[in-house]
């Protein structure tokens, strides 16, 4: 089937490659912003955002760990920002300095390049904020284990427990929806820069063209990443606090402690499905091995 129908294509695609006027990398961004975006135009949504941060901001400067939130924030919105200069610099590159048809206007090429900064900037704001979400969450667990190992009482840590993992249950519901797009933008983006690949041919297409998919995908990987760590912090836990010493008598209570944060199986959740490191990990190995596939099988077919 694909000798026969590749040679059709890189004769119906020489055309486009000659007058190219988008990519089809271009096209995820656009669509991933609005659908991202789209829950948060509704006013539950936005009140239920705004009441989490508000208790994430409260929990903070209970516990004494704003500083130690502010710095990590920090580092998040310079990754970020350079994401965002650097797919807008790969845009203007391949813009202004690649090779492109006579026929393409100044204010198309504009139009473009105004497209890829609002949307873009529009996923990697909304990414922004999930992670600061999940830097939250992350320093919040490490409060809590902090507590655990200094003066914390046996009888206290189910109590803390319970109120850690409602939070963690509440953020996951909150954001769940555009993380799900996310992860829907980042299952489309490679394939379509593939594609993009075999219409122009892996010798003429430029390599700005792929920066700005790729930098994207990389965007969206920290963003699956920072969500992956909460649950793996708290399948540590239960070693954690197995480990500690809460005085003469008490490893039968501390072993209920243990079982009670073992069952509870705390963690960041997507459509009720507990998002683990591995699973992420599992996810990139198998697009690399599509990737590396279709690449090879692409190389092999051009002509």
């Amino acid at each position: 089937y694909w000798d026969h129908v590749a040679p059709l294509g890189f004769k119906f695609t020489t055309r486009i490659s000659d007058r190219r006027k988008m990519f089809l990398t271009e096209v995820p961004t656009p669509a991933g912003a609005v659908l991202v975006l789209a829950p948060f135009l509704l006013r539950r949504h936005q009140k239920d955002l705004a009441e989490l941060m508000l208790l994430l901001r409260k929990l903070s400067l209970e516990r004494s760990y704003n500083e130690w939130l502010a710095r990590r924030a920090r580092r998040d919105v310079a990754v970020f920002s350079f994401i965002w200069v650097a797919i807008m610099a790969a845009a203007g590159f391949q813009t202004v300095f690649a090779e492109r048809d006579r026929s393409s206007s100044l204010a198309w090429d504009a139009l473009r390049l105004s497209m890829a900064a609002i949307f873009s900037g529009a996923i990697l704001c909304l990414a922004y904020t999930m992670v600061y979400i999940c830097r939250a969450l992350h320093v919040m667990i490490d409060a809590f284990c902090c507590d655990i190992v200094g003066n914390m009482e046996l009888q206290q840590v189910a109590h803390v427990w319970n109120i850690t993992q409602a939070i963690l249950r509440l953020a996951s519901d909150c954001i769940a929806p555009s993380f799900f797009v996310l992860c829907v933008v980042l299952v489309v983006t490679v394939p379509l820069q593939l594609l993009d690949m075999g219409i122009l041919g892996s010798s003429r297409a430029p390599v700005p063209m792929l920066l700005p998919g790729l930098l994207l995908t990389c965007g969206v990987l920290y963003v699956l990443l920072s969500a992956a760590t909460i649950s793996g912090k708290c399948g540590r836990l239960p070693a954690l606090v197995n480990a500690i010493s809460f005085g003469a008598g008490t490893e039968r209570a501390r072993q209920h402690t243990v079982d009670y944060i073992s069952s509870s199986a705390a963690g960041f959740y997507v459509c009720d499905v507990r998002l683990m490191t591995s699973t992420v990990l599992k996810f990139v190995y198998v697009w690399c091995l599509v990737a590396v596939g279709l690449l090879t099988r692409l190389a092999s077919n051009e002509p």
